[in-house]
């Protein structure tokens, strides 16, 4: 599986933990960031990662800040990404059977490391159900589809 990751400085050491967990599982990574601890500013780093998911780039992503909400509401902003902030199992299996989440937020001061590779493992081996959330997510996806212009031309078959 491709799978976009990215941080800002707070998520910086969970980040490269959780990337060292997707490459031992197979997982072909693109990171996009940060590199350090140094401040940066996330909205960079989740739009980089949305743009990978609504592209097709990559089939999902990870982002990682202090609390999560900044890469969320960021990475939401992208059409065809359903980015979705997450505090332990249950949300991150929900967010997938659900909401079909593309995009997995992570609150790196929030959530120690076993929880967290443990809600990664989860979302990534958690299918969509489809049925009744199909058509829901449809609704999300048909108003992107006429309400908002794609970030780039391969997003529009998402």
């Amino acid at each position: 599986m491709k799978i976009s990751i990215g941080s800002d400085h707070r998520g910086y050491e969970a980040k490269e933990r959780i990337k060292a967990l997707l490459q031992q599982l197979g997982g072909d990574v693109t990171d996009h960031g940060t590199s350090s601890r140094q401040a940066c500013d996330y909205p960079d780093v989740a739009l980089a990662v949305g743009r990978d998911v609504a592209s097709g780039e990559a089939e999902r992503g990870i982002l990682f800040c202090g609390t999560g909400l900044g890469m969320s509401i960021t990475a939401n902003k992208v059409s065809g990404v359903r980015a979705a902030l997450c505090h332990d199992e249950l949300t991150a299996q929900l967010s997938r059977r659900h909401n079909n989440a593309n995009i997995l937020c992570l609150p790196a001061d929030l959530v120690g490391d076993a929880l967290m590779q443990s809600m990664v493992r989860t979302w990534l081996e958690t299918e969509f159900e489809g049925g009744r959330h199909a058509r829901r997510v449809g609704k999300i996806t048909e108003y992107e589809r006429t309400h908002t212009a794609p970030c780039c031309p391969e997003a529009e078959r998402t």
